[in-house]
């Protein structure tokens, strides 16, 4: 029986409650950070999905959320247990990362469990450090929750015991087009 397949493509809003699915069990292991319903729709533009190209089935996620002018973070990967070991989370990360190319971003980083999965992908843990101080005082009055874990804020630290922080440096942006 030959393998079942699926594409990535871009989430739309109705997605959200299957990312809701997906994202719950890893919540309630505290894999993942929860999210309210109207957090996920705020974010859904970040996020890509993973689709069974015969059944049209949501069987995986992934987000990626720009934090600064060249850091954004891949957050909120999960695939269905019955996707697993399919190269699922392999074509979401990978898709994530063009994703960013295309913004001109070129440092992605990860607060991850999975350390061999992202370091297959070029990922390395780091420790602090990854922007100056002048962009730690802005990035600090964000609001949200993974940027606090980025910058392990005490107020996040039991949702971050046992991450690795990880980071992969993309090669040079892509230049925008000539200004006439």
């Amino acid at each position: 029986m030959p393998e079942p397949s699926f594409f990535v493509r871009r989430a739309r809003v109705k997605d959200v409650p299957e990312i809701q699915r997906l994202v719950g069990p890893l919540v309630e292991q505290r894999i993942l950070l929860g999210k309210d319903s109207a957090v996920f729709y705020g974010a859904v533009q970040e996020f890509r999905i993973a689709e069974d190209a015969d059944t049209g089935a949501v069987v995986g996620c992934g987000a990626l959320h720009v934090m600064w002018d060249d850091l954004a973070e891949v957050r909120t990967l999960a695939v269905d247990p019955g996707w697993r070991r399919r190269r699922v989370g392999h074509a979401l990360v990978e898709r994530l990362e063009e994703d960013a190319e295309e913004l001109g971003v070129n440092k992605l980083f990860c607060l991850t469990f999975e350390v061999d999965f992202f370091a297959a992908h070029g990922y390395a843990p780091v420790g602090e450090g990854i922007v100056g101080p002048d962009v730690v005082f802005e990035l600090a009055r964000s609001g949200d929750e993974g940027v606090a874990e980025f910058l392990d804020l005490a107020r996040v630290k039991p949702n971050t015991l046992g991450n690795t922080r990880m980071l992969k440096v993309l090669g040079p942006a892509i230049p925008g087009p000539p200004h006439v």
